[in-house]
């Protein structure tokens, strides 16, 4: 068995180190923007679940905000995200509309699939979500057929497969993966390793810690990190997706990252102690970077604020906007179902 810690290692690093990973101002403010957003997001679904406005299973995505913001800047045009079911920020970092996004939790007529699919199911095609996916596994043969389908086309695009580490045991990765291999397809597998199946630490789940040791059995590069920085985090990202669509050859990422909420709104998390929430949360990436804009950038805690109070107001208007929208019509069940 793993001698699983669930402590973060310590993060070394001097402070010159700190700021050439922040150096760039505007960049660096963008990302702290959109990675706010999501978690602004979040918490405003969560408030509203509470409330008995979101019915059903809120999976929410706090803590991991800087893999989707770094996603959406490693991709081009055309490009394709699946993921499982955490999916809210993704939607978000690729520009899908929040009032659209909070309607589908609301299960409203104009959410992003019209209110039918929920917090598990969003999708977005034209910003280049092409779904989230409940069934445990089982979207990665699905994000192979994506990238199957755009080396036949020879489309010049690139499939990014986002998944937790409770998928890897599942059938269908396997599968997915050994195919993505063997055909030599423009995809990149993200395990997005938040430490817990659910529930269940990773010494129960892993023979080996280090899931990114079976890309050699699929024939696939391999990379593995903390995410800790929103812009390393691109820089490796993108290297993954530029291998993919300048040879067509895939890549196996585990992005080692951590959830401050339960699986779900349903799990309390009591199988955790606080000082392990608090240690991770030294090492958030949203919290580094707005850090990093206060003392390498001299940004002020005024200006922080201001930037925050925008945001809180534009996920409280979505909130509303999805409180005011309708219902789905009765018929929408039977939308899009082949028969």
């Amino acid at each position: 068995m793993n001698d699983f810690n669930p402590m973060p290692p310590e993060l070394v690093e001097t402070p010159e180190e700190f700021a050439g990973q922040f150096a760039d101002r505007d960049q660096t403010l963008q990302a702290y923007r959109e990675m706010l957003r999501i978690r602004r997001f979040e918490e405003s679904a969560a408030r509203a679940y509470t409330r008995g406005k979101i019915s059903g299973f809120l999976h929410l995505y706090i803590g991991q905000e800087a893999i989707a913001v770094a996603t959406a800047q490693a991709l081009e045009e055309g490009d394709r995200v699946v993921s499982a079911y955490r999916t809210h920020g993704f939607a978000l970092a690729l520009g899908s509309d929040p009032n659209a996004c909070m309607s589908e939790l609301y299960g409203r007529k104009d959410g992003l699939v019209g209110g039918i699919g929920g917090s598990m199911h969003f999708f977005d095609r034209d910003k280049g979500l092409w779904g989230g996916y409940a069934i445990v596994g089982n979207h990665i043969p699905v994000a192979t057929g994506h990238a199957f389908a755009s080396k036949y086309k020879g489309d010049g695009r690139v499939t990014v497969c986002f998944m937790g580490d409770g998928a890897v045991g599942i059938g269908p990765v396997h599968e997915g993966m050994t195919l993505a291999g063997l055909w030599k397809l423009p995809i990149v597998f993200v395990v997005e390793n938040n430490r817990y199946s659910m529930g269940t630490p990773l010494e129960r789940t892993l023979p080996v810690e280090d899931i990114t040791q079976r890309a050699a059995g699929y024939g696939m590069k391999r990379d593995r990190f903390r995410v800790t920085s929103v812009h390393e985090t691109h820089r490796r990202l993108k290297a993954a997706v530029d291998h993919a669509r300048k040879e067509n050859q895939p890549t196996l990422i585990e992005m080692i990252t951590y959830r401050f909420r339960g699986h779900s709104m349903s799990d309390p998390a009591k199988y955790r102690q606080k000082d392990e929430v608090n240690a991770w949360r030294q090492q958030d990436p949203l919290e580094r970077t707005g850090r990093a804009l206060q003392q390498v950038h001299n940004m002020s805690e005024e200006d922080l604020e201001a930037l925050d109070d925008e945001i809180v107001a534009e996920m409280r208007a979505a909130a509303e906007f999805a409180d005011a929208s309708p219902e789905p019509d009765p018929e929408a069940r039977f939308a899009n179902i082949i028969v």
